[in-house]
């Protein structure tokens, strides 16, 4: 039982420094000539088959095929969840530090929480709210951070980047009733399958395919990296560590991801950390950590 625990730990760490590390590529694809439409495609291009094989391995276990309605749905969750908030995220990583862009992501569980609220009448209890105060706050000390350089382009970025939140906050919260229906594996892969062939497809709809070849080959060696190491592998090892440490806990280790892309921006980037950033960032945490673990107050 020891083992499994500590398997499960290493599982969720390992699937959430491997998901911020995209944030890190995406960057480094950008240094060398490729737009966020050209990157996207790539690197579903090369998670696509993957995906495929994903969803016919959990449609070979489950108990029924699925139902006309549930494959809309699945459909729209692929929209959402994996198609708008990846294109989203991308766009904003062009104006945006890899850090500021993952303490905004990182806003998902309030933006739930709130989705709930206006949505369901779930109302937040005392301690939620002053969880979304302390991650807002966290988020504008940062984002001021990076304001004061003058670069107009990061209210336009963070705007993108806290799009894609919002989208992934939707699919969250659509995708509740789904996972018990169809299964978590199942839903993953169809959704993200789905998610591929929007992406490709925008891709050939605005870019002529011959500008390919006008790629250096280190964007297609980092989307390789993006596809399998960081889209692929951390799906993977994130449900494989839910399954043996349950929810909970493997969110709150997934607090470990804007810590590791900060850690990687600078090491990689080069990108500089000043005592706002590190501040916006322990309250972002703190605020989600409160978000994670307070009850609701209800209706």
């Amino acid at each position: 039982m020891h083992r499994v625990r500590l398997a499960g730990i290493a599982l969720a760490a390992g699937g959430a420094i491997l998901f911020s590390g995209k944030a890190i590529i995406v960057k480094l694809g950008f240094r060398f000539g490729a737009d966020a439409v050209t990157l996207l495609a790539l690197r579903m291009l090369v998670a696509f088959p993957l995906f495929l094989l994903m969803g016919w391995w959990a449609a070979r276990r489950a108990p029924r095929p699925l139902a006309k309605g549930e494959r809309w749905r699945i459909v729209g969750l692929g929209f959402f969840g994996y198609y708008l908030a990846s294109f989203l995220d991308f766009a904003g990583l062009a104006y945006i530090s890899a850090t500021l862009e993952r303490l905004i992501l990182y806003l998902t569980p309030t933006l739930v929480l709130l989705i709930g609220w206006l949505a369901f009448g779930r109302r937040p209890s005392r301690t939620q709210w002053l969880a979304l105060l302390v991650s807002y706050l966290g988020v504008a000390l940062a984002f001021g951070h990076d304001l004061q350089g003058g670069d107009k382009g990061i209210v336009l970025g963070g705007a993108l980047v806290f799009g894609s939140a919002l989208a992934y906050a939707l699919y969250l919260v659509g995708s509740g009733e789904m996972v018990a229906k169809v299964g978590a594996v199942r839903l993953t892969a169809y959704a993200s399958s789905v998610a591929s062939v929007l992406c490709i497809g925008q891709f050939l709809l605005l870019r002529p395919v011959s500008t390919l070849a006008l790629l250096p080959r280190e964007v297609y060696w980092l989307s390789l990296l993006n596809g399998t190491l960081c889209t692929v592998a951390p799906v993977l090892m994130v449900m494989l560590g839910i399954a043996r440490i349950g929810s909970g806990l493997a969110a709150q280790i997934g607090m470990l991801g804007p810590v590791s892309t900060i850690v990687l921006s600078m090491l990689v980037l080069g990108e500089p950390m000043g005592p706002w950033q590190v501040a916006g960032t322990l309250l972002v945490l703190g605020g989600v950590l409160l978000v994670s673990r307070a009850p609701s107050a209800g209706r």
